[in-house]
């Protein structure tokens, strides 16, 4: 397994967020950032510069703007020259606000582009910190395969040559769909949620032992396909070994943790005979189950246990 940190480039948050470049002489290609959080500069245009993080992004709304023009514009370009001074990747104006002159030629002085946008401050920010959590969120690449299973992601580990892509399209035949075979991408996208998607040179392939390459896509259908989906479970495939205790029950959870994120996990042995794609759609109902409330194992206890101190 391997962590990545990663970021993103400046250009790619433009032609996404469809941002209008007010300093066109400004190259922003090179410009990177790395943090997902945004800034809304209103202490900082009153002079308060401690705790002041200079890797996020500058957003000027509706009330920066209005303190601006109540200030003055020798101070706040004395601000504005603060926060560029430090490098900060950029600044972008909601609303359609005016970009001046004065404020222009001050970012060419230091090649921080100023952005613009029509759109609503808070809407805006939040659609942009959402979307920044998923492009720059911590990531780390697993041998396995991810199959979404009655809307909940699977993820199914296990030794090569065990049978992982075998239960995978026998699962796709049932109606399910593939998400990455070999190599799935994980990224944490928040302290409650993986998302797993599969690296883009092999989106949509499966690779079958003594066979070879399949597209998934074309052979069963664009429905048969997904491009991301969140890790709810993890099933992990072992050749079957007599000497071990395996759990029959399931009264207690088993974790796997990726990225500091806890996933449930079921080890499942492998002997001839055993169907894996009933055993993952069952391990997927039964999941879900627990989540709205139920389970299984707990209501054979209790009924056990009431049976036992009835006599």
């Amino acid at each position: 397994m391997a962590n990545v940190t990663y970021s993103i480039e400046l250009t790619k948050i433009v032609e996404t967020m469809k941002l209008e470049n007010c300093t066109p002489n400004i190259d922003v290609s090179e410009i990177k950032v790395s943090q997902s959080d945004i800034n809304r500069p209103a202490l900082q245009l009153t002079g308060y510069f401690d705790y002041f993080d200079d890797n996020r992004i500058q957003v000027i709304g509706q009330v920066e703007y209005t303190y601006m023009q109540k200030i003055g514009a020798e101070k706040y370009l004395e601000m504005l020259r603060k926060m560029m001074e430090v490098k900060v990747p950029c600044f972008i104006f909601c609303r359609g606000l005016e970009v001046t002159p004065e404020m222009i030629a001050l970012a060419e002085e230091y090649q921080v582009p100023i952005l613009r946008t029509s759109r609503s401050t808070s809407p805006f920010i939040a659609e942009m910190i959402r979307w920044l959590n998923v492009e720059i969120a911590p990531r780390m690449t697993v041998h396995g395969v991810l199959v979404d299973v009655y809307g909940e992601g699977l993820l199914i580990m296990g030794e090569s040559g065990i049978g992982k892509s075998e239960a995978a399209l026998e699962l796709i035949k049932r109606g399910h769909r593939l998400v990455s075979d070999d190599v799935v991408e994980i990224k944490r996208v928040s302290d409650i949620t993986l998302i797993g998607t599969a690296p883009n040179i092999t989106r949509h392939f499966i690779e079958l032992r003594g066979i070879g390459i399949l597209d998934v896509k074309n052979l069963f259908g664009v429905e048969s396909v997904k491009n991301t989906q969140s890790i709810d479970l993890v099933i992990k495939l072992e050749e079957w070994n007599k000497e071990q205790e395996y759990d029959r029950l399931g009264l207690e959870e088993e974790y796997i943790e990726f990225l500091g994120n806890k996933v449930v996990c079921h080890s499942i042995p492998i002997r001839p005979g055993r169907n894996l794609a009933v055993i993952c759609e069952a391990a997927a109902v039964n999941y879900r189950q627990k989540k709205m409330g139920y389970n299984a194992a707990q209501e054979l206890y209790n009924r056990v246990t009431n049976n036992i101190m009835n006599k």
